[in-house]
């Protein structure tokens, strides 16, 4: 363009008049300045468009929205590095997806890359799993007792919850199961087939077998939380119930959080026949998840060390639970029932009828302590007196040794529960019981013993008030 001199010879105009022409053209994008050279023609001007100044014109009605299959298919058109510098934008990284994939080849199922979906933790990729099948309003069948976390999921979609009833030992009853689905016609199932949260059980595989063919017959999808299998005692891992799913009707969902970085938050979901479904409940919800910890995960498991650090944490674990199992037979009175877990961290206790954990638990906190009491694990809150009690913490000679010490105690805080007129029982208070230290005076008489995931709790009694 010309100089400002050259203009101003030229026009016999003022040095303001050309500025203000110059700084007009240049916020319509037609020129741009250079610092100490002058005004430039922008190259990008042939052919010039005009800004866009007209309002939208919508109709003013409410419409239903089904736009997601277009948008996914325009997404997945776009994934390729050669059209967009985007990478596994919301199935996850590929290298974990192969990782894992290798990991169910070696229990002996088929599983491709392409049928993983990685998400934020296991409890995403059930959440996507259950959305993906179902309506507000529809029934799901649970487990009794079952994982309190599945009936927030199903609170939260304003779902109903059906629960059918469950051995300790092999998992959830197949008549009562069928007899439901016939009754009630529901539209999903979430169970945890290995070592389930809270009862610890196990489905043997003829068992579960049954199970997959029995929801096959009634055309009905069983999400799989299965996010303990990795944690057994015995030589072998179970196989989940999606070993025998030959019609995809089986969403198994698992995830590193239980067994070797729980902060990391990476799960994932082998849904089916519903990948599709799941693919895009996961776009339009978190979108993809972290990609440097699915690197950092893949980078571990293509190393080996994984299978390493999983048999020393089984073998820790099965060393807990013995060694807790025994205290806990010598310091809860007769007539107290557990459960037998082969696997997982979490053993079920049922006490006396007239024992109410939940007033345990608000004992608890008042303290800053949080329990499991058994009525959180069910709609109907009919495991008032039981409790999840939780062995995954290290288990020392010293904790062993200062529980034995109050062995001889325990029943006297059941004694309290089942006997709530006595007169003139002193207050009680909690202490902590660290690994390090017992923060009780010798001449305390202990009450109760227990660990619940936050370590080992006494409860015992203070001078009278």
């Amino acid at each position: 363009m010309p100089s400002v001199r050259q203009l101003m010879d030229k026009h016999k105009i003022s040095a303001s008049t050309i500025f203000q022409a110059y700084y007009r053209l240049e916020a319509q994008g037609l020129i741009k300045a250079r610092p100490r050279s002058g005004y430039y023609v922008c190259s990008s001007l042939a052919p010039h468009t005009l800004e866009a100044d007209t309002a939208s014109q919508p109709p003013l009605q409410a419409t239903s929205v089904n736009n997601s299959d277009l948008i996914m298919a325009i997404l997945q058109s776009s994934s390729e590095r050669s059209v967009a510098p985007v990478d596994d934008l919301t199935q996850g990284h590929a290298p974990l997806r192969r990782q894992i994939a290798l990991r169910y080849l070696a229990q002996g199922m088929a599983i491709n890359a392409n049928d993983i979906v990685i998400t934020n933790g296991a409890l995403e990729a059930l959440n996507l799993c259950l959305a993906a099948v179902t309506q507000p309003g529809d029934i799901v069948l649970v487990e009794s007792p079952t994982f309190y976390a599945a009936l927030q999921s199903l609170e939260r979609m304003k779902l109903q919850a059906l629960e059918v009833p469950t051995h300790p030992r092999e998992g959830i009853d197949l008549e009562a199961l069928e007899q439901a689905i016939k009754q009630h016609a529901p539209k999903a199932c979430w169970l945890m087939t290995n070592f389930q949260n809270p009862l610890g059980s196990l489905m043997p595989d003829a068992k579960k077998s049954q199970l997959v063919g029995l929801l096959a017959r009634y055309d009905i999808p069983l999400i799989e939380d299965d996010v303990y299998g990795e944690l057994y005692f015995d030589t072998e891992r179970p196989r989940p119930a999606k070993a025998f799913d030959r019609q995809g009707l089986v969403m198994h969902c698992s995830s590193f959080s239980k067994t070797l970085a729980p902060g990391y938050r990476i799960g994932w979901a082998v849904p089916g026949r519903y990948l599709r479904e799941v693919a895009q409940a996961k776009l339009t919800t978190t979108l993809t998840s972290p990609v440097p910890t699915q690197l950092a995960l893949a980078s571990y498991l293509e190393k080996g060390a994984y299978d390493q650090h999983l048999r020393r944490l089984r073998t820790q674990l099965k060393n807990q639970y013995g060694q807790f199992s025994k205290a806990l037979g010598r310091h809860f009175p007769a007539g107290t029932r557990a459960t037998r877990p082969e696997g997982g961290y979490f053993l079920w206790v049922e006490l006396e009828k007239s024992v109410q954990t939940l007033e345990l638990h608000r004992q608890a906190l008042s303290q800053g302590i949080s329990l499991a009491p058994g009525s959180i694990f069910s709609t109907s809150q009919n495991y008032s007196h039981c409790l999840r009690l939780n062995f995954g913490h290290p288990w020392t000679e010293h904790s062993t040794f200062e529980v034995d010490e109050a062995s001889q105690c325990v029943t006297h805080f059941v004694d309290m529960s089942l006997y709530p007129d006595w007169v003139g029982v002193p207050q009680l208070r909690l202490a902590r019981f660290t690994q390090d230290s017992l923060e009780l005076s010798t001449r305390d008489p202990v009450m109760v013993a227990g660990t619940l995931g936050v370590g080992t709790l006494l409860w015992h009694r203070a001078e009278p008030v």
